[in-house]
């Protein structure tokens, strides 16, 4: 199978793209520098110079594929739109990635309760993103309705991942962040008490459950990727042990965005966003064999 790849050079796409090249499928990759074209090329992966912006690139190798992977950017709504577009009354698979902060809530290192897929699903349901969310929720729902348009389009919606990239991306988002802030100060920082809880996955994991999608997600599936959680505080703790760093430091929010900014402190680092992946396991058969986030961080972090 041909699968066209949006985000081939970066973290999850570069991930996904390795898995779907070893399960013996051709991989073309969106790039956006002739540089990186030469390095994704010497993986394997075609490379495909354009960006996101490029509709009119992204429909002709939609088109030219027998399946697309949607891993460049979960809030770009003109990709997505061209993407289903493209696909539209071909019954070809449309695999789109999203993010677990959509249910994310500001709390600032402070605990909070599970959400399930029937929270997301469910038209009935009292659960609302936060307004900060509602656009990339409103992404989602629009590529699972691609399913009336023709197109097996599925939503993968990604937790806190860990373990380093298969391809050109090495690093995740959130420990990365949490770690270059400490090597860099001396002084491991979480927001508040770090209470708040992350759902998590390894990245070997997730392009597992990429694969299974493409092979056989019904038309319209909503995924949520996990499997385990943990709290900040255990993540920092752990991250001090493995570097070696003194007691870890409480941040309020006002510092956490100076360092870090709005969307990565409040949404990344200080919000929870506990959920469980029952269908993935249930529909597809999914078996993660990675369990312990805090377990990675004590073994692999000195190593880096």
């Amino acid at each position: 199978m041909r699968v066209f790849v949006t985000g081939a050079t970066g973290f999850i796409g570069g991930s996904v793209a390795d898995r779907l090249l070893r399960a013996g499928h051709q991989v073309a990759g969106l790039v956006r520098t002739a540089e990186k074209a030469q390095a994704l090329g010497r993986l394997g992966v075609t490379p495909v110079l354009g960006t996101l912006d490029d509709r009119d690139l992204l429909g002709e190798q939609a088109q030219a594929a027998d399946a697309v992977v949607n891993a460049a950017d979960s809030d770009h709504r003109g990709a997505a739109e061209a993407l289903v577009e493209a696909l539209a009354g071909s019954g070809k698979t449309l695999l789109h990635t999203s993010g677990s902060s959509i249910v994310g809530s500001d709390s600032r290192g402070a605990a909070s309760g599970d959400v399930f897929e029937e929270d997301i699903l469910d038209k009935g349901s009292a659960w609302r993103p936060a307004d900060d969310k509602q656009a990339r929720v409103e992404i989602d729902r629009y590529v699972r309705a691609a399913a009336d348009r023709g197109v097996r389009s599925v939503v993968l919606c990604n937790t806190l991942i860990y373990g380093h990239g298969r391809g050109l991306g090495r690093d995740s988002v959130q420990i990365p962040a949490l770690v270059r802030q400490a090597r860099a100060s001396g002084v491991v920082r979480r927001i508040g008490a770090g209470r708040n809880i992350w759902s998590n996955v390894h990245i070997d994991d997730m392009a597992d459950l990429y694969l299974l999608a493409l092979e056989s997600a019904p038309a319209g599936s909503f995924y949520f990727v996990e499997n385990g959680e943990a709290s900040f505080a255990d993540v920092t703790d752990a991250i001090a042990e493995a570097l070696g760093l003194g007691p870890v430091e409480e941040w309020d929010a006002a510092a956490a965005v100076r360092e870090w900014g709005h969307e990565l402190a409040l949404f990344a680092l200080g919000s929870n966003s506990r959920v469980r992946a029952e269908r993935a396991r249930e529909q597809l058969g999914w078996r993660p064999r990675h369990t312990s986030v805090t377990d990675w961080i004590r073994t692999e972090l000195p190593k880096a």
